[in-house]
């Protein structure tokens, strides 16, 4: 076996598909978000706004964010020393899960090294807890509920998406007895859809069946406290293990679970994602409380943040662009081919200093390429309006005719 060959073959293939993922190199600053310092390849730098970043409320550079990180860095130093059974628990980490639990009026919270691994082993780890489980999972959820559904060796079955009746059809014609979990997000990240949360609580309760929401993309920026979808439409109750993560809207980093108190010591003690796994640091831990603390506060933030998505939009369908709105603060621009996809955002960093990554498959299903905006509160009126023009531009300028572009 040619090992070399096989990994260039592997990447040659990406490449002529137009997909290969290129990096670029930044450098946040802090106070200044979302504008940043771009590394160029050729060595060197130049200032760029940044479009696509998840940090969507500007959370990770709060001064209230930073001083408890400092804070806590001074206190403790910078790792955790070992994994949350092993000496890595600190008063850090269950002030956090404390918050956590808070946020969604749950008894308890457990925290991971990350959202994904929070989705991943949670799922895997559910039927060893009930013995022929049932997964009912959305065609569209994250790839780290799928991987964790994969991998939990037990039976699954996949609902089109957001389809409420094609989830019936499934429940209805399994053993009524056999435990069942329906697995689902309350904002679907590339198309900004919002989840049929209380039709699948419903059926939820008619089939007997638990409930586990992803509430990544909404944590921190819907709900009167922040507590996502779930809290904004008082559906949080009927939702027996929520996930969000701390990577996002909090602006930090880390993942979680939110469930009964029973349900987290249960995965706690059984998830090896969780068991063997060295736990965050407590200064990433301490500005992670004090994020989700601050925003349990700060709504006006959360407006500012869906005014900005609204503007954007309004201005983009203005301007003939092929966007998907569904009310929430995603702002896609479908271009419908990879190789365009990654010709206009070259074009956007180069000539405008915009970055805004282009979403290719297997993120995304093919023929769907997109760029994905992601206007915050600190996207003042400046970079919007240079954001419009150069799109504007460039969407007129660009070799194929704009019919082409959208697909």
């Amino acid at each position: 076996m040619d090992y070399s060959a096989k990994l260039d073959q592997a990447i040659d293939q990406l490449h002529e598909e137009g997909r290969y993922r290129t990096f670029i190199d930044i450098e946040r600053r802090n106070g200044s978000y979302p504008h940043a310092r771009w590394l160029h390849p050729d060595g060197g730098e130049r200032q760029i706004t940044v479009w696509c970043g998840n940090d969507y409320l500007g959370m990770g550079q709060h001064p209230v964010v930073l001083e408890a990180m400092h804070a806590a860095l001074e206190a403790t130093g910078a790792g955790s020393g070992g994994t949350r059974n092993i000496s890595g628990t600190t008063i850090y980490h269950k002030q956090l899960e404390a918050e956590l639990a808070d946020l969604h009026g749950k008894e308890a919270a457990l925290l991971f090294t990350s959202a994904y691994i929070a989705n991943d082993a949670t799922l895997s780890t559910l039927p060893k807890l009930f013995p022929g489980l049932i997964i009912y999972s959305d065609a569209l959820n994250h790839a780290s509920m799928i991987e964790g559904v994969r991998r939990n060796g037990g039976a699954k079955r996949i609902f089109r998406h957001n389809d409420v009746e094609h989830l019936r059809e499934l429940l209805a014609a399994d053993d009524p007895d056999a435990p069942k979990l329906i697995a689902f997000e309350s904002v679907y990240s590339m198309d900004g859809d919002f989840g049929p949360i209380e039709q699948i609580c419903d059926l939820a309760d008619e089939f007997g069946a638990l409930t586990y929401i992803d509430e990544v993309h909404a944590v921190g920026m819907y709900g009167p406290r922040g507590g996502g979808v779930t809290e904004r439409d008082r559906l949080a109750h009927r939702i027996d293990i929520i996930n969000g993560t701390l990577a996002k809207a909090y602006g930090v980093h880390g993942g979680y679970i939110a469930a009964s108190a029973k349900m987290c010591d249960a995965i706690r003690s059984y998830a090896p994602g969780f068991i063997f796994t060295t736990s965050i640091p407590p200064a990433v831990a301490a500005g992670a409380a004090a994020s989700v603390a601050h925003l349990k506060r700060d709504q006006d933030r959360r407006d500012q943040h869906q005014t900005q998505a609204k503007i954007l939009k309004t201005r983009l369908k203005g301007m003939g662009l092929p966007i998907i709105d569904h009310g929430s603060h995603i702002v896609p621009v479908i271009v419908g081919n990879p190789v365009h996809t990654k010709q206009l955002s070259d074009m956007l960093l180069d000539d405008y200093g915009i970055y805004v990554q282009p979403i290719n498959y297997p993120t995304v299903p093919r023929g769907t390429e997109r760029l994905r905006f992601t206007p915050s509160p600190v996207h003042g009126p400046n970079e919007m309006d240079k954001l419009v023009r150069a799109m504007d531009e460039l969407w007129g300028q660009c070799a194929l005719n704009r019919a082409e572009l959208a697909g």
